[in-house]
């Protein structure tokens, strides 16, 4: 998503600097689809994120989906929609 455009330099710089505020600097690439400050502040994901780019050939869906066990509800009602 970062290379393809979706996401700008601005926003990429805004993610790597408040990740690395909360101890977190490796999770600068997840906050991209980890929106929620719940999410950010835990560290999984708890939401369905779904983005979409096109490329000249492919038209792209991203979906992030939780995969704990807890958040499972989540992801099929995300996935279902």
């Amino acid at each position: 998503l970062c290379k393809a455009g979706v996401v700008s330099a601005k926003q990429q710089h805004k993610f790597e600097k408040e990740s690395k505020e909360m101890g977190k600097e490796t999770f600068k690439f997840a906050w991209v689809l980890d929106e929620g400050a719940d999410e950010r502040a835990r560290g999984v994901t708890i939401d369905v994120c779904v983005k979409h780019f096109q490329t000249d050939k492919k038209n792209v869906t991203v979906l992030d989906a939780p995969g704990h066990m807890d958040f499972v509800p989540n992801m099929i009602a995300g996935a279902s929609q």
